[in-house]
């Protein structure tokens, strides 16, 4: 199987790297898949000379950014995310697409490290020549995303690929973040799994644009489509009137069943939002919530490097200093006083 991995050493020094930008600009934009790789490798370096270098590299491939459908997955463990997108993915490259998977894997909370391994469940996909699969590790940043996903979602646009798969670390609270950065987000549901209407978090279903259930075959049929009307009515009951009742569906990731009408709703959708301007107000919108999710974690960056921080920290630990007190140092400490 292809790697799409991290080759190559990035430059350190600022000459070298400025004559860099122009080559990964040229390779990202012809659409070199190894190029393309490196480039992703720089948005998620966190050294400052690697980071003001991916915000140039960011600046100069936006005119060739914005024209892919981007698509969010999550949904409950167990439901099949990766058999799926691995099935949607290589039925649209069938009909001429070029698909982008940015798949999230869960940090460890002890070691920072991830597994990565979603290319191994994908293996068709993985060598698909119209196809891009990149794990990359959550760090453990909430929303089931990673801290550049948004940038990694850019750049592959940049590169020719007009439909970008977002697949979350999993379901939870914090899942709603991928809304903020998708044009459509697809829960997946698995009948059969419990109380199928307390098998995820009401904040996310009343972002979801569609829910599908998944493993719809064999013996399973049946209790898929009995969790659809649940969840239809469950829909309908969560939607404000007027507002459109997102879809309800069933799927199987095997038999390649349903990931037709799946892509219709999404193709069907997007078009609606393009011609009626919504599109571009949703993608301005969200691109003022990535302005300040970048401003928190910047801020968050300067209290945490501050030279007092980790005496306070020490003190918090030891029960001799309260956090509220402790709160007000570090951020007194960024304003001067």
């Amino acid at each position: 199987m292809r790697s799409e991995g991290r080759p190559g050493a990035l430059p350190l020094d600022p000459a070298k790297g400025r004559e860099a930008l122009g080559t990964l600009y040229l390779g990202v934009t012809s659409g070199n898949r190894a190029v393309l790789a490196r480039a992703i490798t720089l948005v998620e370096s966190t050294l400052a000379v690697h980071a003001e270098m991916a915000s140039a590299l960011i600046n100069m491939l936006l005119p060739h950014t914005g024209r892919s459908t981007r698509i969010g997955i999550t949904g409950v463990p167990g439901a099949g995310k990766s058999a799926l997108i691995e099935a949607l993915g290589s039925w649209l490259t069938g009909r001429g697409h070029r698909v982008a998977v940015l798949s999230i894997d869960p940090s460890s909370t002890r070691s920072g490290g991830s597994l990565l391994g979603d290319k191994t469940r994908m293996t068709r996909l993985g060598t698909d020549p119209a196809a891009f699969i990149r794990p990359s590790p959550s760090g453990l940043v909430l929303g089931g995303v990673a801290r550049t996903t948004r940038e990694t979602m850019l750049v592959c646009e940049a590169a020719g690929y007009d439909v970008v798969l977002v697949e979350t670390v999993g379901v939870g609270q914090s899942e709603v973040s991928v809304a903020d950065m998708t044009d459509f987000l697809l829960v997946l549901m698995l009948a059969g799994a419990g109380d199928e209407l307390q098998g995820i978090k009401r904040g996310l279903l009343e972002r979801a644009d569609m829910i599908a259930i998944t493993k719809a075959d064999g013996g399973n049929i049946a209790a898929a489509r009995r969790a659809a009307t649940q969840y239809a009515f469950a829909m309908h009951l969560l939607c404000e009137p007027g507002e459109p009742e997102p879809p309800v569906v069933t799927c199987s990731a095997l038999e390649g069943v349903g990931l037709d009408r799946i892509w219709q709703i999404i193709a069907d959708r997007q078009g609606e939002r393009e011609r009626s301007g919504a599109l571009a107000a949703l993608r301005a919108r969200q691109n003022t919530i990535w302005m300040w999710s970048l401003v928190d974690q910047h801020v968050r960056a300067m209290l945490t490097a501050g030279r007092n921080a980790a005496e306070i920290e020490r003190q918090v630990r030891a029960g001799t200093l309260s956090p509220v007190s402790a709160a007000e140092r570090i951020i007194g400490a960024l304003g001067g006083r």
